[in-house]
């Protein structure tokens, strides 16, 4: 009997690991809705001529992000018109992180000019969902007849530090390929940032 209750308890734990690792490459996601930062509350349906979306995981405070912010822009004004826009979700608990309040939120979109929607992840419900751990954790979302399947999971170039410098754009390259109808190569890589702050 002692057997069987650890073989049991494993099997549990396990399958809890496994569903709670979030999406993969190929898998079908679901849509949120999630306040913005004008106060009004936006899902993906709200988007019915969308191609797919580019799905970033992001915050005020983590350096990273900042490092990003320019190129999160540059990346929604070059794909947005092409059926790509970026939706970028604040999951962070301001309790933990006070820099991340909803509030700070909007200072931050007033003062970037945001042209793509900043959501908050109020609920810590999102993440978890879609299984992003840093910030920025990017997921590139296309649209396979009626349904979001996810195509690529990760960072959104090879050098966060100085864009400059970037030689692989790995999410713009993703992005291409899809549009072409293509699998990107590489469909995943690592994301580097901040840890998501949750209780």
């Amino acid at each position: 009997m002692k057997l069987l209750a650890f073989l049991i308890s494993t099997f549990l734990f396990v399958s809890i690991s496994f569903a709670s690792s979030g999406y993969q490459v190929g898998d079908k996601a679901e849509d949120f809705r999630l306040k913005n930062v004008d106060g009004s509350y936006v899902s993906m349906a709200d988007f019915p001529d969308a191609k797919g979306f580019i799905v970033i995981f992001s915050c005020n405070h983590c350096p990273y992000v900042v490092a990003y912010e320019d190129r999160m822009i540059e990346l929604h004004n070059e794909f947005a018109d092409e059926g790509f826009p970026v939706i970028a979700i604040n999951s962070n608990d301001p309790e933990l992180q006070p820099e991340d309040s909803f509030e700070k939120m909007q200072v931050r979109a007033r003062e970037k000019n945001f042209p793509f929607p900043y959501l908050v992840d109020d609920k810590q419900e999102v993440y978890p969902q879609f299984g992003a751990e840093r910030t920025p954790h990017v997921y590139l979302l296309n649209k396979e007849d009626k349904d979001l399947r996810v195509s690529y999971i990760g960072t959104i170039d090879d050098n966060y530090r100085d864009a400059s410098k970037v030689e692989e754009r790995y999410l713009a390259n993703a992005i291409k390929a899809v549009m072409k109808g293509k699998s990107p190569d590489p469909a995943t890589t690592k994301a580097i940032g901040c840890s998501i702050k949750s209780k």
